[in-house]
């Protein structure tokens, strides 16, 4: 019979790599992670920057070190390759949505992540994102959302939970109970959604009704607040009318209810330590407490709130029972034969059918010339640590020919790239902008004022098609532009398919 402690460790997860400075490799935390598991304080991992195999392999000696089933986590939205390196990427949900027959293509997804990521050691994918992105000013959702209209979102969020549940993978619906119709990241704030509690029923609740009766294994937690479900104004996360009497109660739900990353400032700047926290966390019904800096203070918290009676000994034995259910059913294995190639190509396929081409200017004039001098030019509106030098439409779009040239703008404009901008503007014929517009945590969502000003001087100068590799409705503001073209996307599959379509207009 496992001992207090020993419960509560079980429902602790913990960090393994990080994509955020200072930089590291999951692989290169396995000593870390060693010490905790051999110390039993955590239950489970959360993978990120891992790299096929060599993460894979510290994932087997860690789950073989355990005194009981390590359970490894991962946000793997696009597929495994999202936090698994050489393995597949696929475009954000709204490309996926966005392909010829979009629930062929979520179950595509689905499934490679279920292969991919059970052969590489992860048990449970935090996806698919069930929320309905109905404020286009989100920084945080967007194109990670499958839709804007809640029956589209549950039915493609339906077909994911079922592709994925089958092929043996724990999915993820996410952020409960929706993030969709915030204008704040909850990364670096407390957001609130206003609705009433009737349209949040008919709206943000509908994915995730279609999720649990989907058999979803666990429902992640939002840390908004819905002042209409829990009038104290407490984020959902911490909240009990939101976790107990609305997700177990009303709507049924029976797996693990785990929270978002308890590093994040929605709920992180509302206590003294994480002790308080992870208290807090469990009590308002979370079994499962997700990225815990210091697992011996949040454990040692939790003992000391159980034996103070400000937690009950039976909502630790609850939450554990769940996680441990979970554990059982869970059966992640590395497999070294593993072949990525299957998802590779699925990836291909739904990004080229994913964009569409609006023209803006009348006539009967091709939006590209075959013989034309084309300069391309990329924006993004931050510096990821995990970039290339160059974003992948660089290589793809010089493919089409040496009449072809290609300049990058991150955030900084700096004089020496202005000034070679203007030279290749002056000699070319046509101009294409590409937009990265995606969210991305911590980040800036969206073009600068003086990248946005910057494009519209291009479509001043020369005939200007401009594309989003993200957010369709960046293009809105570019009218003048000869064409838009949506990608939805930025991932490689998606930049690629973007020069593929820029090759079909100039042939």
């Amino acid at each position: 019979m496992p001992t207090l402690r020993e419960k509560i460790a079980r429902l602790i997860m913990v960090r393994c790599g990080s994509n955020l400075p200072p930089i590291r490799f999951a692989h290169e935390d396995e000593q870390r992670i060693g010490e905790y598991v051999d110390a039993g304080l955590i239950g489970g991992v959360l993978l990120f920057n891992g790299v096929w195999p060599e993460t894979a392999e510290a994932l087997a000696r860690l789950k073989a070190r355990s005194a009981w089933p390590l359970l490894v986590a991962s946000d793997l939205e696009r597929g495994a390759g999202q936090q698994m390196r050489g393995l597949s990427i696929f475009p954000h949900a709204r490309g996926v949505a966005a392909a010829n027959n979009p629930l062929k293509a979520v179950a595509e997804l689905a499934t490679s992540t279920a292969r991919e990521a059970l052969a590489a050691g992860i048990d449970i994918a935090f996806a698919p994102v069930a929320d309905v992105n109905t404020d286009p000013r989100n920084p945080i959702i967007a194109i990670r959302a499958f839709a804007d209209e809640p029956e589209r979102a549950a039915e493609l969020v339906e077909a994911y939970v079922r592709a994925g549940e089958a092929a043996g993978l724990r999915t993820t619906a996410k952020h409960f109970p929706g993030h969709g119709d915030t204008h704040q990241d909850s990364h670096e704030s407390l957001p609130k959604v206003e609705q009433s509690a009737a349209t949040l029923r008919e709206r943000e609740l509908v994915p995730f009704r279609a999720a649990i009766s989907a058999g979803v294994s666990l429902i992640m937690t939002a840390h908004v607040a819905y002042p209409a479900l829990d009038p104290t104004g407490t984020p959902a996360t911490l909240s009990a009318p939101i976790l107990t009497t609305l997700l177990r109660e009303e709507l049924g739900f029976t797996g693990v209810c785990c929270s978002d990353s308890l590093l994040m400032a929605g709920v992180r700047d509302l206590f003294a330590d994480e002790g308080a926290l992870a208290v807090a966390t469990l009590k308002a019904g979370v079994d499962l407490l997700l990225d815990i800096a210091d697992p011996l203070l949040a454990i040692t918290a939790i003992e000391r709130a159980v034996e103070t009676g400000e937690l009950s000994l039976a909502r630790v034995d609850e939450a554990f029972a769940r996680v441990e259910a979970l554990a059982r059913n869970s059966h992640a294995e590395y497999n070294a034969a593993l072949d990525a190639t299957p998802g590779r190509a699925a990836a291909e396929q739904i990004a080229r059918e994913a964009v569409s081409i609006v023209p803006k200017s009348s006539g009967d004039e091709k939006l590209l010339g075959s013989n034309e001098k084309l300069l391309a030019v990329l924006f993004k509106p931050f510096h990821l640590p995990s970039d290339p030098v160059e974003q992948p439409f660089a290589s793809a779009v010089r493919e089409l020919g040496p009449q072809v040239e290609y300049i990058e703008f991150g955030p900084e404009l700096h004089a020496h790239q202005r000034a070679r901008l203007d030279k290749l503007v002056a000699s070319a014929d046509r101009v294409v902008v590409a937009m990265i517009v995606k969210p991305a945590a911590w980040h800036a969502f969206g073009l600068a004022p003086e990248q946005r000003a910057l494009v519209q001087h291009l479509i001043a100068q020369k005939p200007t098609l401009v594309a989003s590799l993200g957010v369709a409705k960046a293009l809105e503001e570019f009218p003048n532009a000869t064409a838009w073209v949506s990608v939805h996307s930025d991932v490689a599959a998606s930049q690629r398919a973007l020069a593929a379509a820029l090759r079909s207009l100039a042939s």
